[in-house]
Parts: structure tokens; C-alpha cells; sequence
């Protein structure tokens, strides 16, 4: 079972990280291996929409989501951590989603050589936001619980979490205890 951690965040530290260390701590208490990937260290350019992968399932974009697209292919779960930024997500974030057009062809199907290793894939959110009000979160999470519905991925939850400063989340054991079980139902289910 491999877990595998997406930081969306560029304050590498901060709560966001903090989070997903707990998550990835869980999994690899219930067995898993994990890895963590930070965006804000890869080159990850937005999609151009030339639609070329939508023949060979292949992004034409020579960056390095092309070695992430094969650790997502390798990995049976999926944990993102991204904290909100303006109402939404981060831009490491959404240009890393965005890419994932390549796994589809033109008619948004699965590519069917992608199909076998993304059927029943698990995927799970953490999210921090400074408004004590977790629910300005909620585009996020609807944003990738809706790209599980779509691509019949497995949802299995999101952990929301309040903090502004930098470190501040590491304070609040409950956020730290569900993002922990969060990473063990990675591990597990």
C-alpha cells in the first residue's frame, strides 16, 4: 500500500504541512509507505488545453508533472493538504488538478491504459483557512469531491481545519487527531 502526500501550500512548515504530516504519520502507522510531494518545489506549468493528450494520454507539457502523473498512477491514495487562498485553492494546486486532464480522453473517459491503476483509487482533502469559519473551505472540497464522482474515485474525507498564523494549527489536537485518522483510512480502507 503506498500513500501519497500533495502539499499544495508554499508555506512549507505551516499548517497545511503540519496536517498532511500527521495524515502521511497515520498511514505509515497502519502499514502504508508513504511520500510527500511539495508543488511549490516542482515546475508545473497550467494546461494549455491543446487537447494532444487527448490521443495519447501524454501531456505535450515537457515539466515535472509528468513524473507526478506516474507517482498518482503508483499510489493507491491520494491526501492533499492546500490551504484557502482567496475562497479557493492555491495556484500550485489548481494547476496541478488541472493537468490531470491527461489521464482522460476527448470524450472525458479514463485513457484506458490509466483505467487499472485509477479504478478505486482513494483520494482524501485536508484544508486550512484563517476564517474560524471552516465552511470557506467548502470550494475546495467541493472541488475534489466532485472530481471523485465524476472519475469514480473513492472519497474518503476531508479534514477542515482554522488557523492563520504560521505553525498555529500544531496547537488544535483535534485537527492534528482527524488528519491523523484521515491518513490511517488511507492506509486501511
Amino acid at each position: 500500500m503506498k500513500v501519497l502526500g500533495i502539499l499544495g501550500s508554499p508555506r512549507i512548515g505551516g499548517n497545511s504541512d503540519i496536517l498532511l504530516e500527521q495524515a502521511l504519520t497515520g498511514a505509515r502507522d497502519a502499514g502504508a509507505e508513504v511520500e510527500k510531494i511539495i508543488l511549490c518545489y516542482q515546475k508545473i506549468s497550467g494546461c494549455l488545453n491543446c487537447e494532444k493528450c487527448n490521443e495519447t494520454g501524454l501531456c505535450a507539457i515537457k515539466d515535472d508533472m509528468l513524473e507526478i502523473h506516474n507517482k498518482i498512477l503508483e499510489a493507491e491514495a491520494l491526501i492533499h493538504s492546500v490551504p484557502v487562498y482567496f475562497w479557493s485553492m492555491t495556484a500550485q494546486m489548481k494547476a496541478y488538478l488541472d493537468r490531470w486532464c491527461a489521464f482522460f480522453d476527448a470524450e472525458w473517459r479514463w485513457h484506458k491504459f490509466y483505467y487499472p491503476k485509477m479504478k478505486g483509487k482513494k483520494i482524501a482533502l485536508i484544508t486550512v483557512c484563517g476564517d474560524p469559519d471552516v465552511s470557506t473551505a467548502d470550494p475546495i472540497v467541493h472541488s475534489l469531491k466532485t472530481t471523485c464522482d465524476f472519475t469514480k474515485l473513492k472519497w474518503i474525507g476531508a479534514v477542515m481545519a482554522s488557523a492563520s498564523t504560521k505553525g498555529e494549527i500544531a496547537k488544535n489536537e483535534s485537527a492534528k487527531k482527524e488528519a491523523y485518522a484521515l491518513g490511517q483510512k488511507a492506509a486501511t480502507l
